[in-house]
């Protein structure tokens, strides 16, 4: 079984389908700009382009997760959890008028789990 990249908690989840019933379809991306930038922010499916070197890390409960390539070539040897806490970020991310907010929460990869790491996908 290929080790994935990227998941979500059940917080995150319950809030993915608070906003999936009010959005419709969702996606992940995390630019790994500055301020927010580098928090997972989701989206409406079609509100956000995604570039096309943007990499796709893999799905957290039904979601795309996307990330720049830059922030991708930083962080390619972590596991990456999103979750939710509260407080307000300064993104465009749905869940902000929550007053939420999605974070990411990483650790290293093992040598074991390196070895059968997903591929990713470039759009």
């Amino acid at each position: 079984m290929a080790t994935q990249r990227v998941s979500s908690t059940e917080a995150a989840n319950k809030v993915i389908d608070q906003l999936r019933e009010e959005h419709g379809e969702l996606f992940f991306h995390q630019s790994g700009g500055c301020c927010d930038g580098s928090a997972p922010m989701c989206f409406e499916v079609g509100d956000f382009m995604i570039g096309s070197r943007d990499v796709k890390l893999g799905e957290i409960h039904g979601c795309e997760f996307y990330m720049s390539p830059d922030q991708f070539e930083y962080m390619k040897n972590t596991h990456i959890t999103v979750d939710v806490v509260e407080g307000r970020g300064s993104s465009f991310s749905l869940e902000i008028p929550l007053g939420l907010r999605f974070i990411a929460v990483s650790r290293l990869f093992s040598d074991e789990e390196c070895k059968n790491l997903e591929p990713i996908e470039v759009d």
